[in-house]
């Protein structure tokens, strides 16, 4: 793994992230870019000794994430080049910014920071994007118990860090991958027969693991509810069967999440029926990047 400053390490480190599997993120998604050469463009029009500054501004508002690994990226193509660079983290992961706010930093030989830039503005836009979906979720859903979550709908070896990223706008998240959870879904009832089938046969096979049962009806969660479930999704319910699937579960201690295609305009409504939680999708699947720019000081 290429050396990084410690303030990028240590503030990966603090954001729950592996700084090794952050590294392995950006030299994949650099190779996309590099795998059949270098720069042309940039060592063509460039002198080897050129030098310079370049910050990253926010072109909209939202909500960042990600700043420490745009950093990285930096660093990274410095490495690989043989060359120095420095950054400068102006802002910090999980700040809301406005057009105009200087986001990040960045100094070294220009050949070094125009062959990062895009590697960076891809990774800092997108998961910036998903936080600032989730932020409005949340802010959405202020005044109400819930708290809107992720789903396993994210971009494809993305994963952790889109899921930071919805943590750094005020989300939480749901299952990492398919062994850390269970998720008892229709078709999981349909092969075992039954809902309280489907349970009993998760928590034999796995005593110790967190099971979250998926009903589409009042009758389908009152057995879950019978089974032992803590938690359950309440899929394509309406308001009032939310309220009345909340009124079940709170007595039983028993935790409820919705689902199912709700948008931003549904979260007020939802969240006052007393849900604990609304997996969105959309938070990772169709967020849009946040418009971030990168210039070269004159």
């Amino acid at each position: 793994m290429t050396s990084w400053p410690t303030e990028i390490t240590d503030a990966l480190t603090d954001a729950g992230l592996d700084p090794a599997h952050v590294a392995e993120v950006i030299d994949r998604t650099l190779a996309e870019d590099l795998s059949w050469g270098p720069d042309v463009t940039s060592e063509a029009t460039l002198d080897a000794d050129a030098t310079g500054t370049a910050d990253v501004v926010a072109r909209t508002s939202g909500c960042l994430a990600g700043v420490p690994i745009a950093a990285a990226v930096v660093h990274t193509m410095a490495a690989q080049q043989g060359v120095q660079a420095t950054t400068t983290l102006v802002a910090a992961d999980g700040d809301r910014v406005t057009k105009g706010d200087l986001v990040l930093t960045v100094t070294g030989p220009l050949r070094c920071l125009l062959t990062a830039e895009r590697t960076m503005l891809n990774l800092l836009c997108q998961l910036s994007g998903v936080a600032t979906a989730t932020a409005a979720w949340a802010d959405a859903l202020a005044g109400t118990e819930a708290k809107v979550r992720d789903t396993r709908k994210t971009v494809p070896g993305l994963r952790v860090l889109q899921k930071y990223a919805v943590r750094c706008g005020g989300g939480v998240n749901h299952r990492m991958g398919l062994g850390d959870a269970a998720l008892i879904k229709d078709n999981h009832v349909a092969a075992a027969g039954s809902v309280a089938a489907a349970f009993a046969a998760v928590r034999e096979h796995s005593p110790d693991i967190a099971v979250e049962v998926e009903v589409d009806n009042l009758d389908q969660l009152r057995e879950a509810i019978d089974a032992g479930a803590e938690l359950i999704l309440l899929d394509n319910m309406t308001p009032a069967q939310m309220r009345e699937a909340v009124a079940l579960c709170r007595p039983a201690g028993v935790r409820t999440e919705a689902s199912g295609g709700l948008t931003l305009n549904d979260a007020p409504a939802v969240g006052a029926t007393g849900v604990d939680f609304i997996a969105v999708g959309a938070l990772t699947h169709s967020a849009v990047v946040l418009d971030l720019g990168f210039d070269l000081r004159a």
